[in-house]
Formats: C-alpha cells, structure tokens, sequence
C-alpha cells in the first residue's frame, strides 16, 4: 500500500520545516565570531560556554524529537482525521524551540525560561502520543508492517513531565534533568513488565 500523496507531500514539508530549524540554532554561533579580531580562540569558547551549552542541547534535543515522530509515523500511508493539524501544531513548537534556546544561553537560571524551554518540549512529546492514539485507533491506516506504540510516547511525556519538575526544583540552569528521556526504553520495559504481570 503506498503512501497518500499528500501525506508524503506534507510530511516532507515538516521534514524540511525541521531542518531549518535545527540549522537556525547555530546562527547566534556563528556571530560571536564577528568580532574576535586576535582574540584567542580559547577566550571566545570559555566566554560563551552557555551559548554553546544551549546548542548542544537543543541540537540533541529536536534531532531526537524528531525520531520519535519519524518512528511514529513511518508506517502511515492514509492520514487519519485531524493528523494534518496536530502534525503542524508538533512542527509549531520545533520552529518555536530556538528562542527559548536562546532565552537559556542569557536567563537559565530564571523560573519562566525554565518552563517555556521544557514545556515546549514536552508539548511537542505529547502531541505525537495524541498522533500515535489516532493511529492506533485504525490500523488499516498503516502499510501493515507495525502500528506506533502509544506506551513508548507516553513514558517520553512521563519523562519530561518528572525533568520540568526536577528542573523547577533544582536551582540555577538545571536542564541537564532532559538526559532523563534516554530512559525511555527503560521506563517502557518497566510498564510492560507490570502490565504484563497484571494480563497474567
């Protein structure tokens, strides 16, 4: 069964959208080398380590928001009702992650930073379990070869949920608690072993 073709058409779209956003994250990068003159190169990486900090992280943080929706989605060939919507509002909060970026590089440390850099991601986390719900509700809207996991969604917004609050907790620019979403695989075993005990 091969895929819609506006379905292709609009998740090539996103796909592009999220490549120009991952790109835009280095252009503040980019101009701190302006002005460096014969300035040691040592200096300038020491003065902005915050800037580079909020880099690597967002960095990390969109290429892994997007293979979550990649994984999602890779075995859809008809879009569900309303799928066109919750995909741009996903691709919304992508385009929207550079200025909190940025806001962390200056303000981390600040409470309202804290919860628009996080929120946005787990925002983003919980729209595509809403994405997966609609695709599981129909498996003949898929090519057959696997439905998404609903279960591996919703431990990646438990996850965030716990980093926001941990974040919030913890004083000074605490953002590191977002390495909390490499346990994902981790907290899904844990819920299929218990709910698997539970069926038995």
């Amino acid at each position: 069964m091969e895929r819609q073709q506006d379905l292709d058409r609009l998740l090539t779209f996103v796909d592009a959208i999220v490549a120009i956003a991952i790109t835009l994250l280095v252009l503040p990068l980019a101009e701190l080398t302006t002005d460096i003159g014969d300035e040691p190169v040592t200096r300038l990486l020491s003065a902005h380590q915050s800037q580079l900090w909020s880099f690597l992280l967002s960095f990390t943080v969109i290429a892994r928001l997007w293979f979550v929706q990649h994984a999602s989605v890779r075995h859809l060939r008809v879009a569900p009702a309303g799928f066109g919507f919750l995909l741009m509002a996903w691709t919304a909060t992508i385009v929207f992650l550079p200025f909190p970026t940025a806001l962390v590089a200056d303000t981390g440390s600040q409470t309202l930073t804290k919860i628009l850099y996080t929120g946005t991601i787990t925002l983003n986390v919980v729209l595509v379990a809403v994405m997966e719900f609609l695709i599981q509700r129909d498996p003949r809207l898929t090519d057959g070869r696997g439905t998404p996991h609903l279960a591996a969604a919703l431990s990646n917004v438990f996850l965030l949920l716990v980093s926001l609050v941990l974040t919030l907790l913890l004083p000074g620019p605490s953002y590191y608690t977002l390495l909390l979403l490499t346990l994902d695989s981790v907290v899904l075993r844990l819920w299929r072993r218990v709910t698997g005990r539970r069926q038995a």
